[in-house]
């Protein structure tokens, strides 16, 4: 024992000996500092900005991988028109956001409802060591990563609408949308004082919306859905199936959006800390068990779970998690996953009775999947994870002084109201003005022809005689454009009789394998079929007689006797 106390003592010398030697005691962390004491400037944070930078490059990252994930859900001549409405975003919202955007949602808060900074107009009064209030990041860093959000924010709606807009019209339209719709909501929500505390009208409120399902999902399934409400369906929508053209491209770009997610939610903790990797993790998590629930749904509602909908499920996952990411535990995230799986799924499945022509589900993932997570992120929001990530619990809203989460989801509830109400209001004049301007939607034989070419005059893929119809250059000479080089006549028989549903279902029947060998009049027609729409059938070669007393005979023993007329067009 005595040995004991001696090392002990011993010990005791030893650490008083190497200790740092104080003229005065210690001042602690949370001690008042004397009025008189120069007050410390935020610098410039290595880690945070590292990872601030890497985030936004993750944002940038999803643009090309909505891109791709909208381009595979459309008809092949669509793929392209359909791609350049999320990539021609980056140009024109990029510029635009540098300009004056960021300056009206960022900027000073003139009554909590908009922002003005003359400094932030181009950044052109911006030091390159000039820290966002609140953060240890550059403003030049936080004004490009939030231009990602402003940027794929308004690429969203354009799934509501792809395959029948003009180009023209729709860039006007997301230029506008970004200044009226997105700036405000923006600033509503995210916007802080120079003190680093909320300036906004909804974030003084205390809102709830980490990373954008309120300004970003909501606006634009909303604003999707105001939109399809003003323009006409696609030509042949819902009578006519429309096939994706690529399940590869939209896994792939499924894929790319939840690896850009990362940067999306967990940049926007605004430091590399363990706010950020609370994000990160509850993403991941979502977007995992709404991909599984949603698949599992489908499987069980269609017999068959399908890639569009593991796609979807990932996608669902992702926007319910958004408003959530950096409040909630992992459990909680899954919970949310699961429940936006199953929801989503089942909005998507009511389009056809509800009769809207939602293109790509645009408000069915994102309207819906966003004001779902807004209001569930009331009901998970755990102040203790949040302050042991940020060290703050200010954007807890009704959650900090002990208030209850029943609070907090009346908060959430009024603010997804206002954000739902405002984009679809001001989208459906928007929309509607653009149309008036110069008409929005395409006309009847451009839609024929698709985006790509009448749009862009070029084509998605090369993979057949598509491409002669798209020139390189005017022709030096007149020539027929209807009789191919190698002789073999175009024509068009058209059916009559049953409807083109009918019809077209009949085909896609007899066009399928099965134990009895195909008709005389199948193989007689099937070899020179190049394309079916509705109820004319485009040949080449072959004699137009035969082919058309072939496809009456045909489609006469197929629907039972129903009576069925066909005539050459030539």
């Amino acid at each position: 024992m005595k040995q004991l106390l001696l090392s002990l003592l011993a010990a005791a010398v030893l650490v008083l000996t190497l200790a740092p030697v104080h003229a005065d005691p210690p001042v602690p962390d949370n001690a008042q500092k004397p009025a008189d004491a120069p007050k410390e400037e935020p610098k410039v944070d290595g880690g945070d900005t590292a990872w601030m930078l890497i985030s936004t490059g993750l944002v940038l990252l999803m643009v090309p991988g909505l891109a791709l994930f909208y381009g595979g859900m459309v008809r092949r001549r669509n793929v392209l028109g359909t791609m350049m409405h999320s990539m021609v975003a980056l140009a024109i919202v990029g510029i635009q956001w540098v300009l004056f955007g960021y300056a009206l949602a960022f900027g000073d808060s003139q009554g909590g409802l908009l922002g003005w900074k003359l400094e932030y107009l181009g950044l052109q009064g911006v030091l390159s060591n000039a820290i966002y209030p609140g953060t240890h990041i550059p403003i030049f860093v936080h004004c490009m990563y939030q231009g990602m959000f402003a940027i794929i924010t308004p690429a969203l709606i354009s799934g509501a609408i792809a395959e029948r807009v003009r180009f023209g019209p729709y860039c006007l339209f997301i230029l506008l949308w970004a200044v009226l719709v997105y700036d405000p909501l923006a600033h509503w929500v995210w916007a802080v004082d120079p003190a680093g505390q909320a300036s906004g009208w909804l974030g003084k409120m205390g809102a709830l919306d980490f990373a954008g399902g309120t300004v970003v999902h909501i606006a634009a399934g909303l604003s999707g859905l105001a939109a399809i409400l003003v323009l006409r369906k696609r030509i042949g929508y819902p009578e006519h199936a429309m096939h994706p053209n690529s399940m590869v491209l939209t896994l792939l770009g499924a894929g790319l959006l939840w690896f850009g997610w990362f940067g999306f939610n967990g940049g926007s903790a605004l430091a590399s800390n363990g706010l950020a990797g609370a994000a990160l993790t509850a993403s991941q998590v979502a977007a995992a068990a709404a991909a599984l629930s949603w698949m599992l749904a489908e499987w069980l509602h269609k017999g068959k779970p399908t890639a569009l909908g593991l796609a979807s499920g990932v996608v669902a996952g992702l926007v319910a998690i958004t408003p959530a990411s950096g409040f909630v535990t992992p459990l909680s995230a899954l919970v949310i996953g699961l429940i936006a799986g199953l929801v989503c799924y089942a909005a998507v499945c009511l389009k056809p009775f509800f009769k809207y022509d939602d293109s790509l589900d645009a408000f069915g993932v994102h309207g819906v999947g966003g004001f779902l997570g807004a209001l569930l992120t009331g009901v998970f929001a755990s102040q203790a994870l949040y302050q042991a990530g940020s060290g703050s619990t200010d954007p807890l809203g009704a959650l900090k002084d002990g208030h209850d989460h029943l609070a907090q989801i009346g908060v959430q509830l009024l603010a997804a109201v206002v954000a739902v109400v405002y984009s679809f209001v001001v989208t459906l004049v928007l929309v509607k003005v653009v149309d008036l301007l110069g008409g929005f939607t395409l006309d009847a034989k451009a839609e024929g022809e698709g985006l790509d070419r009448s749009e862009h005059g070029e084509v998605g893929f090369d993979l057949g005689p598509a491409l002669e119809l798209v020139a390189e250059g005017p022709p030096q000479e007149p020539r027929a454009a209807r009789v191919p080089p190698n002789g073999q006549r175009r024509f068009t028989v058209v059916v009559e009789g049953p409807s083109n549903g009918d019809l077209i279902h009949a085909w896609s029947q007899l066009c399928q394998a099965g134990p009895k060998p195909p008709s005389p009049q199948f193989r007689a027609v099937y070899p020179h079929i190049t394309t079916v729409q509705g109820n004319r059938f485009r040949f080449r070669g072959g004699d137009a007689k035969e082919m058309k007393e072939n496809l009456e005979r045909l489609f006469q023993d197929s629907l039972d006797g129903t009576a069925v007329r066909a005539h050459v067009e030539s």
